[in-house]
């Protein structure tokens, strides 16, 4: 999302406040949990920020933090362990899909917030063991809801996949089966998913399971839709470009390909289905903001 652009803004404040009355009215000031989905490179970071900073002043003033899903990733030893276990799954050779989050350590943050509760934040250190990363030492978490501060109202969780439920076995396969088809079919087939194998894919799929626990946890989601999912590789290659001309380094772009192809097979996978809404019977707990290519809002769905 381009920051000149405050229409994403300015929709999702609006839309965050009118939940926040609703929930205040049915919760005794329980606080709110949003969780923000969204391709990388299309602004999550950008507009999770400045919703936060917004609601923040007045005349909101709403004690507001931000949790990212990445902070929940596993140790660097557990990683690795996770990789050597299954070793001849590509996807999981690296931090990203769901099964490399630790995600007993992200329930019991959120239930300590959820009962005002003294918490420590996680922190994740993307550039340890050269970029494969790991989870900074618990003295270099920053603690929330310390006695005289205000209790937090608002905890905004996002991520990449944030949101994203499981696919039954027949779902899962068909889709699969089509993907393998269209990579065999010439040049047209742009995606990763049919060049995994099947019990590969599976694995990731059944680790997703697991993440309902996290996601029934959240109030209302926001899912910042790309038109076209493959607008992440352009994204994050401009990401990426901005980051080298600032710290002097960074992944080539030829790393950057590489690296959002292992994300690619679950946007392939869980896209859909969170387009369709995450929650059962919970009328406008999902927002769906449309981005174009050029990160501007085409469409606005509440779900």
């Amino acid at each position: 999302m381009s920051k000149n652009s405050k229409d994403a803004l300015q929709i999702c404040v609006a839309y965050v406040s009118e939940r926040l009355r609703h929930h205040d009215e049915n919760m005794n000031n329980a606080p709110f949990f949003l969780g923000v989905n969204g391709v990388q490179g299309i602004g999550k970071s950008y507009l999770v920020a400045s919703l936060a900073h917004e609601l923040e002043q007045a005349p909101h003033d709403i004690r507001t933090i931000v949790l990212s899903i990445d902070d929940f990733y596993l140790t660097h030893e557990d990683q690795v362990q996770l990789a050597a276990d299954h070793s001849d799954n590509p996807l999981v050779q690296h931090r990203g899909q769901p099964s490399t989050h630790d995600l007993s350590l992200a329930l019991s943050v959120v239930a300590s917030l959820r009962a005002k509760q003294e918490t420590s934040i996680p922190s994740y250190e993307k550039s340890a063991f050269d970029g494969k990363g790991d989870r900074k030492p618990q003295t270099q978490w920053t603690n929330v809801n310390k006695n005289g501060q205000q209790p937090v109202q608002l905890v905004v969780l996002e991520g990449w996949c944030v949101g994203f439920r499981a696919l039954d076995d027949t779902q899962l396969t068909a889709l699969w089966a089509d993907a393998v088809k269209q990579s065999t079919q010439g040049n047209s087939y742009r995606g990763r998913l049919g060049h995994n194998r099947l019990e590969n894919v599976h694995f990731i799929n059944e680790a997703l399971r697991g993440y309902d626990s996290l996601t029934d946890q959240l109030d209302a989601l926001i899912h910042l839709d790309a038109e076209y999912p493959q607008y992440v590789y352009e994204w994050r290659l401009e990401q990426e470009n901005q980051l080298r001309r600032e710290r002097g380094s960074g992944m080539t772009n030829a790393e950057v390909i590489r690296f959002v192809d292992g994300y690619y097979p679950s946007y392939e996978l869980f896209t859909d289905r969170l387009r369709s809404g995450a929650f059962e019977n919970r009328e406008g707990a999902q927002l769906r903001l449309v981005i174009r290519k050029d990160r501007q809002v085409k469409e606005v769905i509440e779900l």
